[in-house]
């Protein structure tokens, strides 16, 4: 059965939304704090989708189990995964150190889907992910700007370690657990979830100030539709249609890409070394993603 065309260029789209979230975080972060940026995110995320969701009449889940389980992977990625990513980058961590630690995904993703969502990763599988792994490490060796690590400090290293566990985490329990829901009903709840969290912890921990400019402007925009609506959607429409490991492989590609959109949206150079990493690492994905 042939697959639709949006399942096609899902991939490619996500990927550039995605890694183009670090290089804007990096602009963002020079105009608030980042659980204020976060709070500032998931709110107009839920402004634009509550009139949405009336107009359509959008089926929200029908049982409390199914509720409670879009909650836990709205939780593990919308609070565990990016508040944490954010709290790294305000430690110390840069934004490429923070990709090449959440690049490490598909590692942990192959290691535990065979005995939790019953997916074997085979020799073409695990050979795919080294390379993967392999191009990715070579793009933060080279020292482009997006993909230097930085010394940051050890509590901005061990969010940036947690943020990783929560991806991986969320990702394994919409494979495991989620049901097909209507993409605006599964946003809701999980960016509601990422508000109560968000918006209390900037408030206890943050002046909440924010600088408003064109580029900020431009900066809520990116975040709002790009990340939180359509990236995330496209993520959670993959991971159902497809092996979990397959859709975890593509995060490989977000340290090479996060350095490619630095480079063009910052003007931080990208060595000859980074461009070979780049190649190495699609080639990984294109093995752990090619059928059998």
């Amino acid at each position: 059965m042939s697959r639709p065309l949006w399942l096609i260029a899902a991939p490619v789209v996500f990927l550039l939304l995605w890694s183009g979230g670090f290089a804007v975080a990096k602009l963002g972060l020079q105009h608030a704090e980042p659980l204020t940026i976060l709070a500032l995110r998931y709110g107009l995320a839920l402004a634009v989708l509550i009139p949405v969701g009336l107009a359509l009449r959008v089926a929200m889940p029908p049982t409390p189990r199914a509720w409670a389980d879009v909650a836990i992977v709205g939780f593990l990625i919308q609070v565990v995964y990016f508040g944490l990513c954010y709290i790294a980058f305000k430690a110390g961590v840069t934004a490429g150190g923070v990709a090449i630690v959440v690049c490490l995904q598909p590692i942990l993703v192959a290691l535990v889907a065979p005995r939790l969502v019953g997916e074997v990763v085979g020799r073409r599988g695990w050979i795919g992910l080294a390379l993967g792994l392999s191009g990715a490490a070579a793009v933060i060796l080279s020292g482009s700007g997006v993909g230097g690590v930085g010394a940051g400090t050890a509590f901005g290293v061990a969010c940036t370690v947690v943020a990783l566990l929560g991806i991986t985490a969320g990702t394994l329990w919409e494979k495991r657990f989620g049901v097909t829901h209507h993409p605006v009903a599964a946003n809701l709840i999980q960016y509601a979830v990422g508000l109560a969290f968000a918006l209390p912890a900037a408030w206890a921990t943050e002046t909440m100030v924010i600088r408003w400019d064109a580029t900020m402007v431009g900066v809520m925009a990116y975040l709002v539709i790009g990340n939180s609506l359509l990236a995330m959607t496209l993520l959670l429409a993959m991971i159902r249609a497809g092996q979990v490991s397959r859709v975890s492989a593509l995060f490989y590609l977000v340290p090479p890409l996060s350095a490619l959109i630095a480079w063009a949206l910052l003007g931080e150079a990208m060595p000859p070394l980074a461009w070979g990493g780049m190649a190495l690492a699609a080639l990984g994905v294109a093995m752990v993603s090619r059928r059998a």
